[in-house]
């Protein structure tokens, strides 16, 4: 058990720190933001997997009711192949910190959620205030599209129950049917993806947890990662060049494509979109994506290979 504890404590602490420091300075994950998204995602599942199996281990070795509840379908030799009476003072210790650790993450998690449902419930209500109910008798405004009276151009997808994608008359005004067509692509291209999940993971870990290089960096990415994937999904629908107006046109009244503006990410989409960058070749995505699916099996083939060496 020493030796497995040790072992993922390794591999978390790679995938950690150095791990994301290096995949941040890559450049492919702009030409293929996708796959971006699919390995920061497997390098977070990684971690946890390490974390949740050292986590399994120490407690089995600390207490015996939990070792016996763990190991009770497997044969004798298997339980005796870990080692776990012989634990040292520094596994109780680092189950400790794991124990605590895991709460942190579960209180961090459910913390988000519920800030992204009052989020959420706010947001609708100040819909409802800007688009009232029809009277009775009217076909109601609760549908998939939500038009609202606005002389800003804006449009933006609301996930819940049911979910909404909102487009200002000022947006229905300003773009051309094209320009609004992408527009729609794009935020449906986020819905489609769930992006918003991913986005809520990662601000809940990178709240919970901002001096992990890992965490911090997964939140940014995939914050900016999203973003491109939608892109990606509009051009290849209505055209690089449509998409980049659509995103200028939405954009150009907040003053955030000017040289004084603090907002780059807007400008690196256009500059993305009107310079579309090579893909990766397709062996190179099935490759990578090949390699970062099984990233996430190193810790459990780490916890689970005592066990197999004694059944073997």
């Amino acid at each position: 058990m020493t030796l497995c504890l040790l072992l993922l404590s390794v591999v978390a602490l790679f995938v950690a720190v150095p791990a994301p420091r290096a995949l941040t300075r890559s450049a492919w994950p702009e030409r293929e933001p996708v796959i971006g998204l699919w390995v920061w995602q497997c390098l977070v599942a990684t971690v946890l997997l390490c974390c949740l199996t050292a986590l399994t281990l120490g407690t089995a070795a600390v207490f015996h009711t939990v070792r016996t509840r763990v190991f009770a379908p497997a044969p004798p030799g298997v339980s005796e192949a870990y080692d776990l009476s012989a634990a040292p003072l520094w596994a109780s210790a680092l189950t400790l910190l794991l124990a605590c650790g895991a709460a942190w993450t579960t209180a961090m998690l459910a913390r988000e959620a519920v800030e992204a449902r009052r989020r959420r419930g706010r947001a609708r209500a100040h819909l409802r205030e800007r688009a009232p109910d029809l009277p009775a008798g009217l076909p109601s405004a609760r549908g998939p599209l939500l038009v609202l009276e606005d002389e800003y151009p804006d449009a933006w997808w609301m996930p819940g129950n049911p979910p909404q994608l909102i487009v200002t008359t000022g947006a229905l005004h300003r773009l051309t049917s094209h320009q609004l067509d992408a527009v729609l692509t794009h935020e449906r291209g986020h819905a489609r993806a769930h992006h918003d999940w991913l986005l809520h993971l990662s601000t809940a870990l990178a709240t919970g947890f901002p001096r992990i290089p890992l965490f911090s960096h997964f939140c940014d990415q995939t914050h900016r990662l999203v973003e491109l994937a939608a892109d990606d999904t509009a051009s290849r629908r209505c055209g690089h060049l449509t998409t980049a107006l659509a995103l200028i046109e939405l954009n150009q009244h907040r003053g955030v494509l000017s040289c004084a503006s603090s907002n780059r990410l807007l400008g690196e989409r256009v500059d993305r979109l009107l310079q579309p960058p090579p893909r990766l070749l397709l062996r190179q995505r099935a490759l990578t994506t090949t390699v970062a699916t099984l990233v996430p099996l190193v810790p459990l083939l780490i916890t689970f290979a005592p066990g197999l060496t004694a059944l073997a």
